[in-house]
């Protein structure tokens, strides 16, 4: 509708100062022509839009104008803002309305909320995207956050395989792995992550850190793990399965369906060509999928599993004495 494309650009340019014409248009997918008509209605109303000539040039708001859509208190905005997920309102198919709210929000709060806002979206990235959840100690959590938050570069001791290693880096942001937490840091000029659980102990310098120009930890983090993931070794298989954990584990980052075809397979089952990462992990998840997966190919890959189940079956399997035991 065309009233909440106005909303949206009044929210844009309040809360991230000047726009071209042609971002405008990109973002709410409409020509720039509709923007200009856009950006006249908006003058027309009072709202005071104005253009600024020139290369660096761009739609611009008063500062003096600011909407109040909401009286929350800057603390609930602020849980608001750092506890959405985009990445899971995308598969939802929302992820449009994630932004237009967090658009709101902004417009909503003082520029103090505003800038902290920003922050935390520099500082602290949510990775909600498939991965296996441990619960891991973190008593190191608490200081390397404080550096973060405070651009103070951090000292740690840190396990490197068997080896305890010493470290000095200049903390950039946060990563959240479901219950895994990371710190992206900058280290002899070279972006590197470091698994906080793994820091036996850190300590905060009174030395300032330089953040990169146009550092974006979300986007770091993003091809970070695609480069991870072509590192990986593969290990093709075919499987029998049903629908239902052919979707669960397409939502898992290190399985990668190449196709899948269920024409000719019963109802609610599909045959999926996939790559695990190893031999090892394959069984595992297969295993995990219970009745509901059936290894075709590769005839080692189904005799693991195979091997493995009847194992699991002779751990839990009654034994004659224990039958006796209930009849008497």
């Amino acid at each position: 509708m065309r009233a909440d494309r106005l909303l949206s650009i009044l929210f844009m340019l309040q809360n991230g100062g000047k726009k071209t014409t042609k971002y405008l248009a990109e973002q709410l997918e409409v020509s720039e022509r509709t923007i200009i008509r856009d950006m006249e209605s908006l003058s027309m109303a009072g709202i005071p839009v104005y253009a600024e000539r020139g290369a660096a040039g761009g739609w611009l708001l008063e500062e003096s104008y600011r909407t109040n859509l909401t009286g929350m208190t800057p603390e609930e905005l602020l849980t608001l803002l750092l506890s959405g997920q985009s990445q899971l309102m995308e598969e939802l198919g929302i992820g449009k309305q994630l932004d237009a709210a967090y658009q709101k929000l902004l417009a909503a709060s003082p520029r103090s909320v505003r800038q902290d806002a920003e922050m935390i979206r520099q500082k602290v990235h949510i990775d909600g995207a498939g991965w296996h959840s441990v619960h891991e100690p973190l008593p190191c959590l608490p200081v390397v956050q404080e550096a973060v938050w405070a651009d103070r570069q951090l000292s740690f001791r840190y396990h490197k395989g068997e080896d305890l290693v010493e470290r000095h880096v200049s903390p950039l942001g946060l990563v959240a792995k479901r219950s895994t937490w990371y710190l992206v840091a900058e280290s002899a000029g070279e972006l590197r992550t470091y698994r906080i659980s793994r820091m036996v102990d850190a300590s905060i310098s009174d030395e300032l850190c330089t953040r990169p120009p146009g550092f974006d930890l979300a986007a770091y983090w993003e091809h970070s793990v695609q480069q991870f993931k072509q590192q990986l070794p593969r290990y093709p298989a075919m499987v029998r399965l049903t629908t239902g954990q052919l979707s669960r584990l397409q939502r898992e980052r290190y399985i990668h369906t190449i196709r899948h075809d269920s024409s000719g397979e019963m109802p609610g089952w599909t045959v999926a060509h996939m790559e695990f990462n190893t031999l090892e992990s394959a069984v595992f998840i297969v295993l995990g999928c219970g009745p509901e997966a059936e290894v075709l190919q590769p005839p080692e890959l189904r005799e693991q599993v195979s091997a493995t189940a009847k194992a699991i079956w002779q751990v839990y399997a009654p034994s004659p004495s224990h039958h006796n035991a209930e009849e008497i």
